[in-house]
């Protein structure tokens, strides 16, 4: 230790020894006293905020406080130790809400803890609000299991009191837990039910939001054009009631659908309106978002310069904001490019850049992410033990946090790497299972893209038929969901090795009499 860090250690020992020795009711009155200067340092108190159990959420008024305000929430709850009268009761409530507010904004640590301490300080429709927020901010940082607490005691609370509007906005964000975690079903009821109160209650603008949350499961369930019709209605709503910050979400995720079908310039065009309306509402976060996914489709369309300067921007705003799970994530989507532009060293570093970000927030769904596609490059880069490692962290991380979207995923991958080293059993079990789990959870396009990979295990094995059947099966299914691209790749791919293997191509079967249309006479 040098001098000046052993002069530090031991100015605050002596100064913690010092503390512990005043009287609890001086104590009390030290912490009164640095409220108060705090508070008169930053100008004063912020005006009091309209209810939490508002129905019409007010925006956020910034304040000088507000970077202080775990601070001052701290110094309140210790002046008003055993009664002390050094700091109003009110004090501690009022910049618990002000604390967590703000590192909801900036993506600080501590909102959860200060939506859990307001709520039991509060009761009624404020100590739901509370809890409500509390489990979104959990989310927001990866901790499924704690999320989904919090918002199931939010909505027992909810329907105690026979809140409705509060129920369904409830209802919504524990769908949006099932979603993350690869309970599709469960996920789909619980919008559906969002959506129905918010209509019944005469609240459009939940139910815009719980209109583009369903689409969204449209979507990852290959269900493209309710998604699509979903998305527009929300849009609709968004624009009806005057919620461009909502409008702009759901135009973004309608870029999705359009750049998953293959309608590249309707992507871009929607993407960009997006990101106007990011910039017209001053979310940087959504800008951040949606920039990042402009660059993917300029990565899928050949423009390699222009991906990589959109998600270097995308990552320069989510750092300015504080953003570091979006971070992580645009980090991961940036060494992906680096590594089909043939930076390999950049593109490993990337990799471990976003899972140091992703264990750092405590975003295990993102870590397991990350850690699939690093052990894709190992993998490409010839390193299969590190690669099957990697791959098998991915998968007990995905089922430690339920994300069975991402499980089934990994599993197809690992299935990939055992069958080009050659290991076929454990190859087809893992597409086996990797099937399974996509079909349960109906995520039709991956199911499709997996049957074309076990198609071409099998057809090496000589099992034609087998192998002729699943590949008609993956076909028709990328078909159904309008992944024409995808099937090009996998076709293109499956072609490759049946000419090294020195095998025929596999044909598709024809459809049967009864597989098409009929028309009513």
């Amino acid at each position: 230790m040098d001098a000046e860090s052993a002069y530090l250690f031991r100015h605050a020992l002596l100064r913690d020894a010092a503390y512990q020795l005043q009287l609890p009711g001086d104590r009390a009155r030290l912490h009164g006293l640095a409220f108060a200067l705090i508070e008169d340092l930053c100008g004063g108190r912020p005006l009091e905020s309209p209810p939490l159990d508002a129905p019409e959420p007010a925006p956020f008024a910034p304040h000088a406080t507000d970077p202080f305000a775990f601070e001052l929430a701290g110094h309140a709850r210790l002046a008003l130790r055993d009664g002390a009268p050094y700091v109003a009761a009110a004090a501690l409530p009022f910049y618990l809400r002000r604390a967590a507010e703000h590192a909801d904004r900036a993506f600080l640590p501590w909102g959860e803890e200060c939506w859990v301490e307001l709520a039991e300080l509060s009761r009624g429709g404020i100590r739901t609000a509370a809890l409500r927020n509390a489990g979104n901010a959990a989310h927001r940082r990866g901790r499924t299991n704690a999320a989904e607490g919090h918002l199931e005691n939010a909505l027992g609370l909810a329907r105690e009191d026979r809140d409705r509007r509060s129920e369904g906005l409830t209802l919504g964000n524990l769908a949006n837990v099932y979603r993350e975690t690869g309970r599709t079903g469960q996920a789909e009821s619980g919008y559906e039910q969002a959506n129905a109160i918010q209509r019944e209650v005469g609240n459009r603008r939940g139910e815009g939001v719980a209109l583009a949350n369903l689409a969204t499961v449209y979507r990852e369930t290959g269900r493209v054009e309710q998604a699509e019709r979903g998305y527009e209605q929300a849009i609709a709503v968004g624009r009806e009631v005057g919620d461009r910050r909502s409008e702009g979400i759901a135009l973004g995720n309608l870029a999705i659908v359009y750049a998953e079908t293959g309608r590249v310039q309707s992507a871009e065009q929607t993407y960009e309106q997006a990101i106007t309306i990011a910039r017209e509402v001053g979310d940087r976060r959504l800008e951040g978002i949606a920039l990042g996914n402009l660059a993917l489709v300029y990565r899928a369309t050949g423009r390699m310069q222009r991906a990589e300067r959109g998600l270097e921007h995308a990552i320069a705003i989510h750092r300015e904001v504080g953003n570091r799970r979006d971070e992580g994530l645009t980090l991961g989507n940036l060494a992906s490019l680096c590594m089909a532009t043939g930076s390999v060293e950049k593109a490993e570093r990337g990799h471990e850049r976003a899972i140091a970000i992703h264990r750092e927030v405590g975003n295990r769904r993102g870590e397991g992410i990350a850690l699939g596609n690093l052990a894709l490059l190992y993998g490409k880069t010839g390193r299969t033990e590190q690669a099957e490692r990697s791959h098998e962290q991915a998968i007990a991380i995905h089922r430690e946090v339920g994300n069975r979207r991402s499980e089934g995923i990994a599993l197809g991958n690992l299935a990939g790497l055992h069958q080009e080293t050659g290991r076929v059993e454990q190859a087809e079990r893992g597409y086996e299972q990797a099937i399974a789990i996509h079909r349960a959870i109906r995520l039709r396009y991956f199911e499709g893209a997996t049957l074309c990979d076990f198609a071409c295990l099998l057809h090496l094995q000589g099992r034609t038929v087998d192998a002729r059947a699943r590949w008609s099966e993956g076909a028709r299914i990328l078909r159904e969901v309008k992944a024409e691209a995808e099937l090009c790749r996998k076709t293109d791919g499956m072609r490759a090795i049946c000419a090294n293997a020195g095998v025929p191509e596999i044909r598709e079967e024809p459809l049967s009499v009864g597989d098409g249309p009929t028309i009513d006479a």
